[in-house]
């Protein structure tokens, strides 16, 4: 067990026949009481720093420890977000390709029956035109013959014979 200062004021020391200067020695004492009165509170203020020093510590580790599973939980979080993002942006892509095929189907087919019809209107052109020809030529043949000369020749005449008739 430590000396306490105690202890060192209550010591006596036998006396021998050249023994040291009783007052240099009591001063002494008195001295190394004080500076180990002084040195026992040091130590006891510094057990009570020590003590709220391991107590903060244990509070930060605690703190280190909270944001170290805060962190894992984050990057869980973002990686799965990410994954998520992923999925979606493919399922995207996929429905936009879905979407574009069948743009591309619905325009072709329209440019199909376009063409088909352009077809059938050439077609209807074509047999309009020869029609209208064989009209017209059948027409100008018509006009050719000499039917009509008797016909304003005869018309032309019985009006005369009319006209002055009366």
């Amino acid at each position: 067990m430590p000396l306490t200062p105690l202890d060192i004021h209550n010591k006596e020391f036998t006396r021998g026949f050249r023994g040291y200067d009783e007052d240099e020695v009591n001063e002494f004492l008195d001295q190394v009481i004080k500076d180990y009165e002084m040195v026992i509170r040091e130590k006891k203020d510094l057990d009570e720093k020590v003590s709220q020093l391991n107590e903060r510590l244990g509070h930060f580790t605690n703190i280190e420890e909270t944001l170290n599973k805060s962190i894992l939980v984050a990057q869980e979080t973002a990686e799965e977000v990410k994954g998520n993002a992923t999925k979606e942006s493919k399922l995207i892509i996929k429905e936009a390709e879905k979407n574009a095929d069948r743009i591309i189907n619905e325009a072709l087919s329209k440019s199909r029956r376009i063409s088909m019809d352009v077809e059938e209107l050439k077609k209807q052109a074509k047999v309009f035109r020869t029609r209208l020809r064989m009209l017209v030529q059948a027409q100008l043949e018509m006009l050719g013959t000499d039917d009509w000369e008797e016909l304003f020749d005869t018309e032309m005449g019985e009006e005369l014979e009319l006209i002055e008739n009366e």
